[in-house]
């Protein structure tokens, strides 16, 4: 790896992770540069990143948001959101996004768990917030459309975020009672619960700038990075803060589409993206096309890194990169250019202290499979904590080392290999999803006594869900009646494709499920299967409520 050269051991300056001050340099040194083109059509300089940022600081300001405050953000990928992310961080707030899948008890838990007073919201998801208790939610500014009446709710127009039009010559951020620092909080982004109701994870700037300088460190200002990851994955904020970082720019999507997506990369000048989970694999069976052969794309992180993805990388001509990463964390496992090992995660980066241990946090021998543990030489190189929940954050961080949770194994040269996860997640299409949620919504059916969410193998080398379900006694689930009960109370990539029924789920002598045993089972000969019974459950538009 061509790393860095840079104490590893120190905090970043504040002018090289703190985005007002990043934005601020840039839009003075390169104030024409482009910062962002829209997939709709549209682009943003510096400069105009920067005015627009100021403007919505200041407007959220005379809402009478400050410094520390935070505010909801629950927006698809557009001009709005990165504004609205970087106006609450200009301010010194902390930007709180909500997957815009939310609905239901999910969306009351993070609604409760944000402590926020604002949020700015898609028009066409406000709806869903009459649904839920509010909690310390007094106002919510709506982009995207007309405004709608929320009963115990302010509800405001678009303007409140933009009070008139973006000013052309350079306005005045608002004071700050402080200088914002790099251990400030920049975020709080929620994990997909895997262990019980999502955790919301306190990221710092000078976590989400180390993160992603390390996972994109050969990038830079003459790269356009493909934002088609969704601006409440920490994958898509690091990736537009590589960009903050290096002076480089941003190609906004809404979403990733396998049919347009060569069409898209060349139309947008794209020179890099994620390729995480199914898309390499949708993408090499796409017929070889002129706009694949004559592409702009030059780089790519492969993960997980497999024969398929490598072959797609090598026919297109690209340079492959892959890495180990979570919310809570800063790549402390990276590869460097064009790893072929298929299945590796990379190496330990400098910097970075990892451990695989046993249930005891011993370390295990090499080749062994084990829980990964890590630590960082620099202060706030991680997460700090999960908001409100001192209970997971001293599980988390026990023996001073973070548990991430997750299954590796190290060979003898140093390279670490992904086996499985040791909590109960299950990874379908590029989503983290929790079994505890799903399983939640199929406990709510009248006929069910008790579910289990399990993972199986997909045909796409990634998981699919399947619930394993006890009927309440004297009476029968019907698995057709059970997904059709499940489709509108989930968001759509959580809806389990499998469903089995038995007479009683297999327990611990503590009444704990053993998964493991299903698992073993997998999906036998009566377990029902949706798909091949004709029910599609296709992506939910986020400008549908219903």
């Amino acid at each position: 790896m061509e790393l860095p050269d840079i104490d590893w051991s120190q905090v970043s300056a504040r002018d090289e992770v703190v985005f007002r001050d990043l934005l601020e340099h840039w839009a003075t040194v390169q104030p024409d540069r482009t910062f962002a083109v829209f997939d709709g059509g549209g682009s943003w300089t510096y400069a105009e990143a920067r005015a627009r940022a100021v403007h919505a600081a200041r407007g959220l300001a005379a809402l009478g948001v400050g410094q520390g405050d935070h505010v909801i953000s629950w927006q698809p990928n557009s001009g709005d959101t990165i504004q609205t992310w970087l106006g609450i961080n200009y301010l010194g707030a902390v930007y709180v996004p909500f997957n815009t899948a939310y609905r239901g008890g999910l969306l009351e838990h993070v609604v409760w768990l944000s402590d926020a007073r604002v949020a700015v919201v898609h028009a066409a998801l406000a709806d869903r917030l009459a649904d839920v208790k509010h909690f310390d939610l007094e106002t919510v500014i709506v982009t995207g459309g007309a405004t709608t009446e929320i009963p115990g709710l302010t509800v405001l127009g678009q303007e409140a975020l933009t009070p008139g039009p973006v000013p052309t010559a350079q306005e005045a951020p608002p004071d700050l009672p402080r200088p914002v620092e790099p251990w400030d909080t920049q975020s709080i982004l929620f994990t997909s619960g895997t262990t019980g109701p999502s955790k919301g994870v306190l990221s710092s700037y000078m976590h989400m700038g180390r993160m992603a300088n390390v996972c994109t460190y050969w990038l830079d200002r003459d790269d356009r990075i493909m934002m088609h990851l969704p601006l409440f994955h920490v994958a898509g904020i690091a990736a537009i803060t590589r960009m903050l970082c290096v002076g480089g720019s941003v190609a906004v999507l809404e979403s990733f589409k396998t049919d347009t997506f060569w069409e898209t990369v060349n139309r947008l000048g794209v020179t890099f993206c994620v390729m995480m989970g199914s898309i390499a694999t949708f993408l090499s069976k796409l017929e070889v096309s002129d706009a694949e052969r004559n592409t702009t794309l030059k780089s790519v992180i492969l993960a997980p890194l497999t024969a398929e993805s490598m072959a797609l990388a090598k026919r297109v001509g690209l340079d492959w990169y892959t890495t180990f990463n979570m919310t809570e964390i800063s790549c402390q496992i990276m590869s460097g250019r064009n790893p072929e090992i298929a299945g590796t995660c990379g190496i330990v980066r400098p910097g970075a202290d990892v451990r695989i241990v046993d249930d005891n946090d011993c370390e295990v021998s090499v080749g062994t499979v084990g829980e990964l543990i890590i630590r960082d030489a620099a202060p706030w190189a991680m997460n700090h904590g999960y908001h409100k929940n001192p209970e997971a954050t001293s599980k988390a961080w026990r023996n001073g080392w973070f548990h991430t949770g997750d299954a590796l194994r190290v060979d003898e040269s140093g390279n670490y290999f992904y086996i499985d996860r040791v909590k109960d997640s299950i990874r379908r299409r590029g989503e983290n999803i929790s079994s505890f949620e799903v399983e939640v919504e199929a406990n709510a059916h009248p006929d069910v006594k008790e579910a289990a969410a399990i993972a199986v193998p997909s045909e796409h080398g990634e998981d699919e869900v399947m619930i394993v379900v006890e009927p309440v006694e004297g009476r029968t689930v019907d698995p057709k009646a059970l997904v059709e009960f499940m489709i509108p109370r989930m968001a759509h990539f959580m809806v389990p494709r499998y469903v089995r029924v038995i007479d009683a789920l297999p327990k611990t002598p503590t009444l704990k499920v053993q998964k493991i045993r299903l698992r073993d089972d997998g999906v036998t000969d009566d377990t029902f299967d949706r798909e091949a019974a004709g029910i599609v459950v296709k992506r939910q538009d986020f400008r549908r409520s219903a």
